[in-house]
C-alpha cells in the first residue's frame, strides 16, 4: 500500500506526537507498506525503510513552533496543506493518513480525489485549549469542535491512543472501523550493563543517592511545579535523595531551576536537557523511583508504557491520563498536590519490597497487554478494514 501522511509536526522531534508518527510509520514499514510523509520544514530526518520526506515550505517569519496551539502553527499548515492537496492529485496513492488538525485536510481529499482516508487521533482538539491555556475561548471552541465532527464524519478508519479518546469517538457517533491502538511501541532498547549503569551515575554525580527520575517534555500540564514543591518535603524525609528531569529546554529548565531555588531544592535536583530516545533507557536503569506528576489531562503520556517496561516502581498522579493504564496494582498513585507526591515518593523510596511488587507487576502488565506484537495486529487489522481506492471513489 502507497500511503500518503500528514504529520503538521516538527517531525521528527523527541516529544509526544512526533514519536507517535514516528512508530506509527516504523508500523507501516514493518507491515510493508511505503510512506510519503509531508511535514513541516523542521526536524530530524530518521532513516525508515519505505518513508519519503516532503517538507513545506516556511513562512519567512516563522523561525520554529512550539508544542500546542499557535499562530505559527496556523501560518505552517498552509503551505503544508497546499502541498499535500497538490500530491494527493499528482500521485497514486492507496490511502491518506492524517494526524491531529490535518484530519479536515483529509477529508477533503477523501471527497474530492476518491482516496480512502484514515485519521490518526492523538487528542481531541477542542480539549487542548484547556490544556495549554491557549485559544480557550468559548467561539474558538465550538469552531474546532465542529471541525472535529467533519474530521470524524469523514474518515473511513480512525485510530484513537487512548481509551478516553475511543470513548469520545464512539460517543461522537462514529460508526466506521475504530482501532485503540496505544503508544506502547517503542525503539529497540539497547544493551546496557550494570558497569555502564555505574558509570552513568559516576558521571552524573549521583553515587550513593536514590533517584526519583523524571523524563519527558517540561510543559506546564505535566505538573512539575508539584514535583519541585514535593521535592522539599521528600528532602527532609530522604536525605540521600536526588530528583533527575531529563527533558525540555534550557528556557524551560531555567524556570524549573528557579522554582527549585525558591523551594531551597535547587542542591538536590539535576536538570538534563532532551537526550536521544534510546539514552533515555540508560537513566531508567539508574532510578530506584519514576514519577509522573501531569496536573491535568485525559491522553496517555508515551512515557507511562515505558515506565511499565523499566523494571522500577512507579509513582503517578491519580488523573484519567494515568488511571487509564495504570492502577494500584502497578502503581503508587497519588493526588495531584505536593504534599500526597511526596507522601507517595518516599513510601516506595522506604518500602523496598512495596516497591518491588509494584515493578514487578508493572513489567508483567507491559508484557501482556501492551506488547509490540498485540500493536502491530491493531494496526494491520484496521487497515483490512478500510475500503480500496476504487470503493471509496465509488462512495464519492
Amino acid at each position: 500500500m502507497h500511503i500518503l501522511m500528514v504529520a503538521p509536526q516538527p517531525f521528527f522531534r523527541p516529544r509526544g506526537t512526533p514519536f507517535s508518527v514516528l512508530h506509527r510509520i516504523r508500523a507501516l514499514s514493518r507491515l510493508g507498506h511505503t510512506v510519503d510523509l509531508v511535514t513541516y520544514p523542521f526536524g530530524e530526518t530518521p532513516e525508515i525503510p519505505g518513508l519519503t520526506i516532503f517538507r513545506s515550505a516556511r513562512p519567512l517569519w516563522v523561525r520554529d513552533v512550539a508544542i500546542g496551539p499557535s499562530f505559527a502553527k496556523i501560518l505552517l499548515d498552509i503551505p503544508l496543506f497546499a502541498l499535500t492537496y497538490r500530491m494527493a492529485g499528482d500521485g497514486d496513492y492507496d490511502l491518506v493518513h492524517t494526524h491531529e488538525e490535518a484530519g479536515i485536510l483529509g477529508v477533503r481529499i477523501a471527497r474530492s480525489r476518491g482516496i480512502p482516508h484514515l485519521y490518526d487521533m492523538h487528542s481531541s482538539l477542542p480539549q487542548q485549549f484547556s490544556n495549554f491555556g491557549k485559544f480557550n475561548w468559548p467561539p474558538i471552541v465550538a469552531a474546532f469542535r465542529r471541525s472535529e465532527m467533519y474530521t470524524l464524519d469523514g474518515a473511513d478508519g480512525v485510530i484513537t491512543i487512548c481509551p478516553e479518546l475511543n470513548d469520545h469517538v464512539i460517543a461522537s457517533g462514529y460508526k466506521g472501523p475504530l482501532a485503540l491502538i496505544e503508544n506502547t511501541l517503542d525503539f529497540d532498547e539497547p544493551a546496557f550493563n550494570e558497569e555502564q549503569a555505574r558509570e552513568l551515575r559516576q558521571g552524573l554525580g549521583l553515587e550513593g543517592q536514590k533517584v526519583v527520575l523524571y523524563t519527558g517534555t517540561l510543559e506546564s500540564y505535566q505538573g512539575l511545579e508539584l514535583l519541585v514543591a514535593a521535592a522539599q518535603r521528600v528532602v527532609h524525609r530522604v536525605p540521600d535523595v536526588k530528583f533527575v528531569l531529563v527533558g525540555g529546554t534550557e528556557e524551560q529548565i531555567a524556570g524549573l531551576r528557579s522554582l527549585a531555588q525558591q523551594h531551597q531544592v535547587d542542591s538536590s535536583m539535576l536538570f538534563i536537557p532532551a537526550v536521544p530516545p534510546t539514552e533515555v533507557f540508560g537513566y531508567h536503569r539508574i532510578a530506584d523511583v519514576l514519577v509522573t506528576t501531569r496536573s491535568k489531562g485525559t491522553n496517555t503520556p508515551l512515557k507511562v508504557y515505558q515506565y511499565l517496561r523499566a523494571g522500577k516502581p512507579v509513582v503517578a498522579t491519580d488523573i484519567r491520563s494515568h488511571t487509564q493504564v495504570l492502577n494500584r496494582d502497578c502503581a503508587e498513585l497519588v493526588q495531584p498536590a505536593p504534599d500526597a507526591i511526596a507522601e507517595g515518593v518516599v513510601r516506595v523510596l522506604s518500602d523496598t519490597a512495596h516497591g518491588s511488587r509494584l515493578a514487578a507487576q508493572a513489567a508483567r502488565l507491559a508484557k501482556e497487554d501492551y506488547s509490540e506484537e498485540a500493536y502491530m495486529m491493531r494496526l494491520d487489522g484496521l487497515l483490512q478494514q478500510l475500503p480500496t481506492g476504487s470503493k471509496r471513489r465509488q462512495a464519492a
